[in-house]
């Protein structure tokens, strides 16, 4: 059991997974930083400083504090706004790498590729 579990955590893909997963963490604490610390305050300038935080209901005894709930969903959408425009940069940088690797290839001309054809059949010793 010692033997099947050193080989299960020391495969690759459980070191890929461990290094994604801390990488993950890093790039989630550099995108609540960047949405806390700098888009926020340019909201809220913009806005008027509007913060949904301070909304609620009184219900009998209870007191509903719903605008927790919806400054929640509004900052989970400016999370996943910026996480959506770091990722479209990053996949138009990858496209841009992939076009100049695809220009470095060389088309073959069709007449090459028949007379290696011919060329190798000559090799084997046949006849056209």
């Amino acid at each position: 059991m010692l033997k099947d579990f050193k080989d299960f955590a020391l495969r690759g893909n459980v070191f890929d997974l461990a290094i994604a997963v801390v990488i993950g963490a890093a790039f989630g604490k550099i995108v609540s930083s960047l949405v806390e610390n700098i888009i926020t305050p340019l909201i809220g300038a913009i806005s008027g400083g509007i913060d949904f935080s301070g909304m609620h209901q009184k219900i009998g005894d209870a007191d509903v504090t719903y605008g927790v709930f919806l400054q929640s969903i509004f900052d989970f959408l400016i999370v996943a706004f910026v996480i959506f425009m770091v990722i479209r940069l990053m996949a138009k940088f990858k496209r841009k790498e992939e076009s100049v690797v695809e220009e470095a290839v060389p088309e073959v001309d069709p007449k090459e590729v028949l007379l290696i054809e011919i060329r190798d059949l000559l090799k084997e010793g046949k006849t056209l």
